[in-house]
């Protein structure tokens, strides 16, 4: 790596006691951790959080869970406020996939009702669309939107599939597999117009996109609180308004069932929700640490910087240039293309994945799309620039080497 490609790099992140950020995490420091937007990364302060309510949930069950809905019900409203949203609309769900499938569960059929779903979409949920598509005697309709789609060819790629038969419509705020936004916002504003009700796929937006519910018009919203803002796993928001949002019930019938949407969510059971109850930490410890737009802003210029220099690595290594184009790019993701060869399928794409990480020692994320295989990077304010670098120089070329042989045996 030159001197002048590391210049570029944005400096590092620092507690306030003058250590890396990277120390307010439990991270292995056996790994290079570039693949936050999978799985995320809990701060300690969370963890030791909902360590602590977890013990108070063990030392009297009989205690805790007749007082959780209040504490979970409590819980909402600051979780709200950080999505921009209502409290009375919002209610907590184990992942954005759980999100999702109470509204795949709660629709009233529709008889020979059509599904709209993107090629880009997350394949969980549209595994549900589809289930929903049978139940109904439809089908799913895939709308094919470019890599390189600006705004107005997204736009316009979604809504030609839709039609008077259209019974639900389902398109991600951030994509998944490709790193790039779809217009959700305009999709929003038409879709009400012709009465087509609207699930965003908000999985990646909260803590990356700031508010990410403002402005934003649907009648389903749901997203992870486990991926870029940090809380335990397990912890999610599912926001509904308009008409059909009473019609949502939990996927487990409790107590809580006969009471009003969100409350109904509230108590399930004996389902562990200290995550929720934990979240509010995850999001203060990083709002007070370094403020939420400067960290999404450090994001974003540490992922571009890794962008340039991995796809450099990778352009150099196979002479064709790696850089992606993804027409609505998203701050703190980006995608270089790998050399061909190497995650073609999704399949084979999670299988690179469990590769590197066993035999180069790095946490990264594969992808495919449209039959092209993808290094997706994520930066989080606990990455550096010397992340990417040690990708680039260190995994590239036995990328470049596994690319090769792959091609060598289909060959023969």
């Amino acid at each position: 790596m030159s001197e002048t490609d590391v210049s570029t790099a944005p400096r590092p992140l620092l507690l306030a006691d003058g250590r890396p950020a990277v120390g307010a995490w439990t991270l292995d420091p056996a790994l290079r951790h570039l693949n936050h937007g999978s799985f995320g990364a809990v701060p300690l302060v969370a963890q030791q959080r909902q360590n602590a309510l977890r013990a108070e949930m063990e030392r009297a069950p009989v205690v805790w869970f007749p007082e959780l809905p209040g504490r979970i019900a409590a819980a909402r409203a600051g979780l709200a406020a950080f999505l921009g949203a209502d409290a009375g609309d919002l209610a907590l769900v184990p992942n954005a996939s759980a999100g999702a499938s109470v509204v795949h569960a709660n629709l009233e059929r529709r008889a020979g009702g059509e599904i709209v779903v993107t090629d880009h979409g997350y394949g969980a949920v549209t595994m549900g669309a589809e289930r929903l598509a049978r139940r109904w005697g439809g089908r799913v309709r895939t709308a094919r939107v470019p890599l390189d789609a600006g705004e107005e060819q997204a736009y316009e790629a979604v809504m030609a599939e839709v039609s008077d038969a259209t019974g639900l419509l389902v398109v991600d705020q951030i994509t998944s597999a490709t790193a790039r936004r779809l217009p959700v916002e305009r999709i929003g504003a038409e879709a009400a117009r012709r009465g087509v009700p609207l699930l965003v796929d908000g999985a990646h937006a909260p803590g990356l996109l700031a508010a990410p519910l403002a402005g934003l018009t649907c009648d389903f919203w749901t997203g992870n609180l486990h991926k870029w803002a940090c809380a335990p796993r397990g912890t999610a928001a599912l926001v509904a308004r308009g008409p059909l949002r009473d019609g949502l019930h939990p996927l487990i019938d409790s107590w809580g069932a006969p009471g009003p949407y969100p409350d109904r969510f509230d108590q399930q059971g004996t389902l562990d929700a200290t995550g929720h109850l934990a979240a509010q930490t995850a999001l203060d410890f990083v709002g007070s640490t370094w403020g939420w737009d400067g960290a999404r802003r450090y994001m974003d210029e540490l992922a571009g910087y890794g962008e340039r220099v991995v796809a450099a690595a990778v352009t150099e290594l196979t002479g064709e240039d790696a850089r992606v184009d993804a027409g609505m790019p998203v701050p703190g993701m980006r995608l270089v293309r790998l050399p061909d060869g190497l995650a073609d399928s999704r399949v084979a794409a999670d299988a690179l994945r469990d590769r590197v990480a066993a035999e180069l020692g790095v946490e990264a994320a594969f992808t495919a799309f449209g039959g092209t295989g993808y290094v997706r990077l994520s930066a989080h304010v606990y990455n550096t620039g010397e992340d990417y670098e040690y990708f680039a120089e260190r995994c590239v070329p036995v990328l470049g080497a596994w690319a090769r042989a792959a091609r060598s045996s289909r060959s023969r």
